[in-house]
């Protein structure tokens, strides 16, 4: 196990879909970042040496990307500003019901199930 950006990434792995395993990595950004440093698609985490981990690190640090706790915080700092102000979205979500204009009539029975904040 490789521990990289507080997250456990398997061995067995292959690199582009351990990348997706970190909160904010996508399989496009995670394609980017082999095609940029020239790995295979197919190059194992347990193949990888140190210098291509710092490598690695480097690239995402120069990305700017928001990931795993301060995503996560992001995204519910966002949601909390959409109820404080008092959004059409924001009194959706208060009250459980579906946010982006699905229909209530017959379906909804899981967003009112699962009350999201």
């Amino acid at each position: 196990m490789l521990y990289l950006l507080e997250t456990n990434l398997s061995e067995n792995k292959s690199v582009f879909f351990a990348l997706t395993k970190i909160h904010g990595i996508g399989r496009s950004t995670a394609f980017s970042i082999c095609k940029k440093l020239g790995f295979s698609i197919n190059l194992k985490i347990k193949n990888l040496n140190q210098e291509q981990i710092s490598e690695i690190l480097k690239l995402i640090d120069s990305l700017n990307l928001l990931l795993n706790n301060e995503l996560k915080k992001f995204k519910s700092l966002s949601l909390k500003k959409l109820i404080a102000i008092k959004s059409y979205r924001g009194l959706r979500r208060v009250r459980g019901l579906p946010v982006r204009g699905q229909r209530t009539h017959t379906n909804a029975k899981s967003a009112k199930k699962n009350k999201r904040f």
